[in-house]
């Protein structure tokens, strides 16, 4: 019989909204059971410091340097330290917050930290978290850097929840071929055809990301509760078709017919607003939605074959009912939202990185050719027990 830990994972997702904490118990194979979820909302000067630092980077990319580049250099060095110093401590808070409430030994923390920079492509990726003043601060095991050795092997870091997607489809007993469709701030999905295998795992496209930057950006609200502000504004189709176009031209070097390469993972940074930058903000929030909603839905009727019995919309994104009534107007299947199966989908993946920290430490692979594109399986994260 294997044996089973308990293991508490910590989120901090794209919108850099606040922590995401879950103790999971499992055998790291298949064997899970949700002990307890918790969130930590940040202060407003997070995801503040977050977008700044966003900004910057972004700045050093387009720029071809000179004086003013140095200066950015030295600021965003300087910045970023102190703000991973930050989060950290904001999760070790988190982690003692938790524990109050949990009676048992805890095996292991699941540190994902905060991304702010993913760049498949140039095999670079920077999660904001410090494993070890984090074991240090909270007495316990830490499992941390996840995806620095996918990337080491020839994958791109990302996306690693389909095995925990898998184990759940598994445990919900549900029809296949079956599609997780997980709507963060990035969109991937899990695509299983056959019973216990991932077929593919892949980001497909932007998330809730473009929606939250353009409410910030126009209004005072974070996001577009409910989808609301987009049901009230009208799409503009001129606008939408043109960047649907551009997106799909972007695509034209992957080959569909082999889903090996039929993958790639996305930063936050490889979507803009431009498209829509002179819409106000109803029609604005519409237009975004509805590409968004384009897309996901073009990917599951063009690529997936055999089509999905069944999709599964996790994230926060499945909370945006006029993008999931979008979407299901244009699949030829039934659509699930995950909480149905009696699992909070605000805590997906806290509780995928409390699996994936136990399966690093048993040295079970956590990524895979079919899901990041890795040379052959592989195991990843740093463990640290500092204390």
């Amino acid at each position: 019989m294997s044996k089973s830990y308990y293991s508490l994972g910590l989120m901090s997702g794209t919108s850099g909204d606040g922590i995401d904490a879950s103790i999971i118990k499992s055998d790291g194979q298949s064997k899970y059971e949700t002990v307890l979820d918790k969130y930590f909302e940040y202060d407003s000067d997070i995801p503040k410091k977050i977008s700044q630092i966003k900004d910057k980077l972004a700045y050093l990319e387009s720029s071809i340097g000179g004086p003013e580049y140095i200066r950015i250099q030295k600021e965003l060095y300087k910045e970023t330290n102190f703000l991973e110093k930050k989060i950290t401590l904001l999760h070790a808070e988190a982690t003692n917050e938790t524990l109050k409430d949990f009676k048992e030994n805890l095996d292991f923390i699941g540190f994902h930290g905060h991304t702010i920079q993913h760049l498949p492509n140039r095999k670079y990726t920077r999660q904001l978290g410090d494993g070890n003043l984090l074991s240090n601060i909270t007495k316990r095991t830490v499992v941390y850097d996840f995806r620095q050795n996918d990337i080491e092997n020839g994958g791109e870091g990302a996306p690693l929840t389909p095995i925990f997607h898998k184990l759940l489809v598994e445990k919900f007993k549900t029809e296949i071929p079956i599609v997780v469709l997980n709507i963060g701030g990035i969109a991937n999905v899990t695509i299983i055809e056959k019973k216990e295998s991932i077929t593919t795992g892949q980001d497909i496209g932007p998330g809730n990301c473009l929606i939250d930057q353009w409410m910030k950006k126009n209004s005072n609200k974070s996001y577009d509760k409910n989808g609301s502000t987009a049901k009230s504004g009208s799409i503009h189709y001129l606008f939408l078709n043109k960047a649907l176009s551009e997106w799909y031209n972007r695509l034209e070097d992957r080959d569909p017919f082999n889903k090996i390469k039929w993958h790639r993972s996305y930063d936050t940074s490889d979507f803009d607003l431009s498209f829509v930058r002179d819409l106000p903000l109803e029609d604005g929030a519409a237009t975004l939605t509805e590409y968004s909603s384009e897309i996901y839905s073009n990917f599951i009727n063009n690529f997936c074959n055999p089509y999905p019995k069944k999709i599964i919309v996790c994230g926060g994104g499945r909370k945006n009912k006029f993008l999931i009534k979008s979407f299901e107007k244009k699949i030829k299947c039934g659509l699930d939202i995950i909480d149905k199966y009696g699992v909070n989908g605000d805590f997906i993946e806290s509780q995928a990185f409390a699996y994936l920290a136990i399966r690093s430490y048993l040295k079970l692979p956590i990524s895979f050719p079919e899901t990041t594109g890795v040379h052959e399986p592989c195991t990843g994260g740093t463990i640290i027990t500092n204390f």
